[in-house]
Formats: C-alpha cells, sequence, structure tokens
C-alpha cells in the first residue's frame, strides 16, 4: 500500500462527504460547519468553494450537473456555476435542532440521508430516502447520528452506521424498491480506536471505515466481520473517505480540525486536510442523484 499524502491542505473545520464526479474529474466535498461546498480538481490543485449559508452534510450528483444537498432545513439542489440554492422539502421542519449528516446515492439513484441532533439528543434523529420524483420516505427512526451508507456489488445488502452505536449495521436491500429488512451486526468498531464515522465499498465488496477520534481508516470484510488493513492518518478526526482518481484507484479522506484547541492543531498541523492513498484497490462509481 503506497504512503498516505495531503491531498489538499484546506484545513477545514469539519471535513466532510467526499465524492468523486467521474464525467468531471473533480472531488466534491463539504464543510459542514463553514457551510461550503468544495469542488477540488486535483490535475490542477484547484479547489474552489461555494458558500450555502447554512450547515451541509452531504451532497450527489444530479444528472444535470448540478448538485443535490442535505442541509438543516432540508434537501435543495445547488446550481454550482451560479451559487444558487433552490430548497425542495424538509422532512424534519419540526425538529429545528437536527440537521443532515451524512448521505449517498443508492444503485437506482435514490438519496439516502440521515440527521442528527446539535444537542447530541439520543435517538432524535432519521434516516431518510429521497426518490427521483422527490418522494421522501422514512427508513430509520432512533437515530442519534447518521453516518456512513454503502451497498454491496451484488445489490443485495445495505450498510449503516450509526456512530453512537459503535458498529456497522447490514440489511437486506431489495433494489428495485429500495425496501431494508432483517437489521443485524456486521462488525463493531472497538471503543479504543475511536468512533466510526463515514464509510466507502471497494469493488471486492469491502468496507473502508472513517474513525473520529481513532486518527484511520479500517478496511473490513463484512461477511467475516474482521478488519483485514488499517491507514494511519496524520489527523486524529478522520470523518469520512471515497474512491476517485481516473481509475477510481484512489481513496480520498477528509477530515476536522474544529474540535482541536491550539495543542492539538500544533501537534496535528494537517488536521482538516484531504489527504489520498492507493490502496491497492479500487472502488466503484457513485450512481447519480435520479431526479
Amino acid at each position: 500500500m503506497a504512503e498516505i499524502e495531503v491531498a489538499l491542505d484546506a484545513k477545514a473545520e469539519l471535513g466532510e462527504g467526499p465524492l468523486w464526479d467521474y464525467r468531471k474529474r473533480v472531488l466534491y466535498w463539504v464543510d459542514i460547519n463553514a457551510h461550503r461546498v468544495h469542488v477540488f480538481d486535483p490535475a490542477t490543485g484547484v479547489d474552489r468553494y461555494i458558500d450555502v449559508g447554512q450547515p451541509v452534510g452531504c451532497l450527489a450528483p444530479r444528472r444535470n450537473g448540478d448538485l443535490l444537498l442535505g442541509l438543516q432545513t432540508g434537501f435543495a439542489t445547488l446550481d454550482i456555476e451560479s451559487g444558487s440554492v433552490r430548497h425542495l422539502i424538509d422532512p424534519e421542519a419540526h425538529l429545528p435542532d437536527n440537521r443532515f449528516n451524512d448521505g449517498k446515492c443508492d444503485p437506482r439513484g435514490r438519496f439516502w440521508a440521515g440527521t442528527m441532533s446539535l444537542n447530541r439528543v439520543k435517538g432524535s434523529a432519521s434516516l431518510y430516502c429521497l426518490s427521483g420524483d422527490l418522494t421522501v420516505r422514512t427508513m430509520l427512526t432512533g437515530v442519534t447520528v447518521s453516518n456512513g451508507l454503502a451497498w454491496s456489488p451484488d445489490q443485495r445488502k445495505m450498510y449503516y452506521i450509526d456512530t453512537a452505536a459503535q458498529k456497522v449495521s447490514v440489511f437486506s436491500y431489495t433494489v428495485e424498491t429500495g425496501d431494508i429488512s432483517r437489521r443485524r451486526t456486521a462488525f463493531s468498531i472497538p471503543p479504543s480506536q475511536g468512533k466510526p464515522d463515514g464509510m466507502t465499498i471497494d469493488e471486492e465488496g469491502m468496507l473502508w471505515v472513517a474513525h473520529w477520534g481513532g486518527g484511520r481508516v479500517s478496511r473490513w470484510d463484512p461477511k467475516e466481520g474482521r478488519q483485514i488493513a488499517d491507514i494511519e492518518v496524520p489527523a486524529p478526526n478522520v470523518t469520512s473517505c471515497a474512491f476517485g482518481g481516473p481509475h477510481m484507484d484512489e481513496l480520498y479522506i477528509t477530515s476536522a480540525r474544529g474540535p482541536l484547541d491550539e495543542e492539538g492543531r500544533s501537534r496535528h498541523p494537517h488536521a482538516g486536510a484531504i489527504f489520498r492513498v492507493r490502496p491497492g484497490v479500487r472502488g466503484r462509481r457513485q450512481p447519480l442523484f435520479a431526479g
């Protein structure tokens, strides 16, 4: 496995939601607390951002070139050229202290995104599924911090992280309808390794999990519940990861600088950076939002 490198020394307060757009060969990512959607071009090193005016937890590219966003006030679209934000629907308008956190499109282009309480109220969040016709279904309730999502290569399983549960759950998944059932534990993350945050999957069906407070990304075999690789990251709060690059063989890793005090920032000068490593396995292209 190649050595990890700093792809972009972003110094993000809360870098999250990396997603590779294979059409444009750019990496989208968000700085949640800074209210920014970023577009990073690794070929040129140019990173530009759009301030969307409120916390933004996740995104997905649309077929028309725009982005779909999960904001504090619900789902919205973003014209990345003009910066115009158009609000669509807020399934938690009755919960103003919640915001959207992680989200991702399933194999049919439905956007799955979950919420969390800004006050860390246990069980007050949910996981939603937004279809291409802009109808919303509530898929899970009683969530605390909705986080990583991934679907198996055979499209029969969905993997999911509620960070507070300290584990990765697996569901039986029906691709035609988007229904999930039979929740069980794929594996647990030892508290000594931090908290499970964002997640992605490679072409071999292995899961890659970011460890908040653990300074690492780990690779797991979900069928056996066994950790098979570990990448140390020079930042304690690792938030998410996504495969990208022209050949989908580069793992981009986001991190956060905000929670660290001055001493912590001095000891971890690259906290908040976007890191990159070539782990020797390819990822899978992320579907576009169907709407």
